[in-house]
């Protein structure tokens, strides 16, 4: 009775009282289905735990995404009832043999599903969904929805559109800014875990030693596989192409300084936002940079640099974290991705994007002729 109450409040006016939480928990009517508020929460949850994780530090962009991605969740659950309600209407003569055919693609996909997925077992299927608070039947009737929308998306969103070369190649002019890739370097790494304040030195002798070895002819690439601890030792100590951008700003002063085929000597590094990077030479501390991440920019900058003349400079500092060698194998400078590397990625785009066009034209003539109401 109550739902029924806010049905039809929504229709003639506050003809009944509705209770707030009543009416709160509805997102939008399309004529006489209910989209609820824990439906559009349900299908933005995964997008949600995505977003908090990207933005957590940045508290009011975290909640101008969610809102985003609730509305673009509301959307879509809008669209599916405009598309079903449109079945029952424009399909109604033939509605029998349709639903026909359709139980049989549900049946045919239920079994395929408790073969390959519940080890043929229609029990395991049902206390699976029941554990997710689904019943047999709900399911049944998701994937019915699903095919249903499949088959007027089909009819009524062409899958034959055409991108032209000439299009593929003016949006690639347009966008080229979007195919443009900054200062980029390949660098090898060996890096030494630091256990704790008392055994810097002896892993910065280490360190030293592996760097002899490296002056003595010994290649970068077995050092690293043999006394590297971090991820990339086996393989050879490879970290790939970086754009210099995107690396910690302390290890891209460095590589900047260095030309292809050169290594560092030995560097540490302490550990957090606010941070030392010194180099070593025979076993003595000789430069040490400061870095912070700027307050208003977020960047990392350096504020300090310091020329050290003893070990005993280094009292004062923060413990180093980790000991390590550089070797910069490559260098590319800022250059933009070829067209026929991207030609393939623009038609698709272009492809989706001229399917969306379409059927947001298609939902807005369905709109127009079916009773919508937001909350």
């Amino acid at each position: 009775m109550k739902v029924q109450c806010v049905v039809l409040a929504a229709f003639i006016g506050s003809a009944c009282p509705v209770p707030a939480e009543l009416v709160t928990g509805i997102e939008a009517i399309v004529n006489d289905s209910l989209i609820t508020h824990d439906e559009v929460e349900a299908l933005t949850a995964p997008a949600a735990e995505m977003l908090f994780r990207q933005y957590r530090n940045d508290p009011d962009l975290l909640q101008k995404k969610l809102t985003d991605a609730r509305n673009d969740s509301r959307d879509q659950l809008l669209s599916r009832q405009l598309i079903l309600r449109d079945f029952k209407t424009t399909y109604s003569a033939n509605e029998e043999a349709i639903e026909k055919e359709v139980k049989k693609e549900i049946d045919k996909e239920i079994e395929d599903e408790i073969r390959t997925s519940y080890g043929g077992s229609r029990v395991s299927l049902i206390q699976t969904l029941a554990a997710r608070g689904i019943t047999y039947e709900k399911h049944r009737q998701q994937i019915h929805d699903r095919i249903i929308i499949s088959f007027l998306r089909q009819k009524n969103v062409s899958s034959e559109i055409i991108v032209s070369p000439h299009k593929v190649e003016q949006y690639y002019e347009t966008h080229k800014d979007d195919y443009k890739v900054l200062d980029e370097i390949r660098l090898r790494m060996i890096v030494l875990k630091n256990p704790g304040p008392d055994d810097s030195a002896r892993v910065e002798k280490r360190a030293e030693e592996i760097a002899s070895q490296l002056k003595d002819g010994a290649t970068f690439a077995e050092m690293a596989t043999v006394y590297s601890e971090g991820s990339q030792r086996n393989q050879g100590g490879d970290w790939g192409w970086w754009e210099v951008s995107k690396l910690n700003k302390g290890l891209a002063d460095m590589a900047h300084s260095l030309q292809p085929g050169q290594r560092s000597g030995v560097t540490s590094r302490s550990t957090g936002d606010d941070y030392w990077v010194c180099q070593y030479e025979n076993g003595k501390p000789t430069v040490g940079r400061h870095y912070q991440v700027e307050a208003t920019s977020k960047k990392e900058i350096m504020v300090e640099e310091r020329q050290f003349d003893s070990a005993a400079a280094l009292t004062n500092l923060p413990p180093a974290q980790e000991f390590y060698l550089m070797l910069v194998e490559e260098k590319r400078p800022t250059h933009y991705k070829p067209l026929a590397e991207m030609r393939d990625q623009i038609e698709k785009d272009l492809l989706t994007q001229e399917q969306n066009r379409l059927e947001k034209e298609w939902i807005d003539r369905l709109k127009k002729k079916t009773f919508v109401r937001y909350f």
